[in-house]
């Protein structure tokens, strides 16, 4: 059986999808990157805005109108969110992803003597609402040398502006001895750099009565594992990051410098209105530890342009804070109503253009930002791990995630190596370097 995939949505979904990906794969079946000769195309939802939700719809659709005769699987947030109610012949929600190629298979020998019908021929479960986490096992990157680890599901927070909570349940850990068979599995396959990730990766253990020295004690745990030489976090919580798990952190020698701490806005009224449970005074004082424990760090954040209500005066103090903290990138998003959601229910929506604008305007700081950032960083000498080769220069990420490009002798590097780099300049948001000697 040939089988297309299609993933939407945030790098938990792409996780996901590699994950089933592989599942097909060990049935003996094969991946093709053509839908219109696919026997099952399959689509990961999203549905964190209604933007987000409308895509995934028409991209059903649109799959079951290209190859009429393969079988189309939904699965995903969007499937969760619809309760199974999709266009497509299987429907699975957030937390019975990993039973897809058992569902496929059988929907194919039951149906083998007859023709599909987008129409009527579909299989809708249950959609699955347990908070149990839903192990699947080592997941192969198609990226070769960075390997992503899922270490819990689900979201306890409720954000005004959120769906996720609903989609993806309450939080669900991986087992801990789980985790680490993955990372030593990835270590084993040639992976050199691992992303611990997760929806709410900050409440690993929450769930068992742990804290968040339990997300410390995975990555100490990852940190001995022979070949492992890069561990990244994922999006963090500034409330959940204690003084106690900070310190640690510097124990963790492998960990990159580089902190991706969810901020959304710079302005304490709106984070009021959005739900979130730190002021703008908190999260400083948050990155201020941090910077205790790495003081040349990479600070990366996420920010919601245009939220309900949100004016120009406020939005103007997110624009003063994020210059003030120096973050080295922002990721913006032009606020989108997602229905179902307290925020979509108040009042002073704001118009897209206003959105537009202001998003169009972090961004414009983010590139002097970015550029700023990597500017800082002429005259370091660093590890990369090389991604790939061209042009004579070995190019890969620095610790503080800014691509590189090494001069050296490239017959003499392959992907996957891990070189030194001085770094002699910056290049726009980029750096560039040589090999020492």
């Amino acid at each position: 059986m040939l089988v297309y995939f299609l993933t939407l949505g945030c790098r938990v979904n792409q996780y996901e999808t590699d994950a089933i990906r592989n599942l097909f794969i060990e049935k003996g079946h094969q991946i093709t990157d053509d839908p219109s000769c696919a026997d099952c195309c399959i689509v990961n939802t999203c549905t964190v805005t209604q933007e987000a939700d409308r895509k995934s719809r028409q991209s059903l659709r649109k799959m079951a109108r290209a190859n009429p005769s393969a079988v189309v699987v939904a699965m995903g947030c969007a499937s969760e969110m619809a309760g199974g109610v999709l266009d497509a012949d299987i429907v699975l929600g957030t937390r019975d992803k990993n039973t897809v190629v058992d569902r496929v298979e059988s929907f194919i020998r039951e149906h083998a003597d007859a023709t599909l019908d987008h129409a009527c021929s579909h299989v809708r479960p249950d959609v699955s609402k347990s908070d149990v986490y839903h192990d699947f096992g080592t997941v192969l990157s198609p990226e070769g040398t960075r390997a992503y680890i899922k270490i819990e599901d689900g979201c306890n927070m409720f954000c005004t502006y959120c769906i996720i909570p609903f989609a993806r349940g309450r939080v669900a850990s991986r087992p801990f001895d789980d985790i680490i068979a993955e990372a030593r599995s990835l270590a084993s396959s040639g992976y050199k750099e691992v992303v611990i990730t997760g929806i709410h990766t900050c409440s690993y253990g929450r769930d068992r009565g742990e804290d968040i020295m339990s997300l410390y004690r995975v990555l100490m745990a990852i940190n001995g594992i022979e070949g492992i030489t890069n561990i990244r976090l994922a999006s963090l919580e500034p409330l959940s990051l204690t003084d106690e798990f900070i310190g640690a952190l510097s124990e963790v020698t492998k960990l990159c410098p580089q902190f991706h701490l969810s901020l959304q806005s710079g302005c304490d009224t709106v984070l009021k209105r959005m739900g979130r449970r730190y002021d703008t005074a908190q999260y400083e004082e948050r990155v201020s530890k941090l910077r205790e424990i790495f003081p040349d760090m990479a600070l990366t954040t996420d920010v919601i342009a245009g939220f309900p209500g949100e004016t120009e005066e406020e939005f103007k103090v997110t624009c003063e804070f994020v210059k003030r903290l120096k973050f080295a990138k922002l990721h913006v998003f032009p606020y989108s109503v997602r229905e179902g959601t307290a925020a979509a229910g108040m009042k002073d929506q704001l118009t897209q253009a206003v959105k537009k604008a202001r998003a169009n305007e972090l961004i414009r700081i983010s590139t002097g930002l970015e550029e700023e950032f990597a500017s800082s960083l002429k005259g370091r000498t660093c590890k990369v791990i090389v991604e790939q080769i061209r042009n004579g220069e070995a190019e890969g990420y620095t610790p503080w995630h800014v691509r590189c490009k090494v001069s050296c002798d490239t017959d003499n590097v392959d992907n996957g190596d891990v070189i030194t780099c001085h770094i002699d300049r910056s290049e726009g948001a980029g750096v560039v370097g040589s090999m020492p000697g």
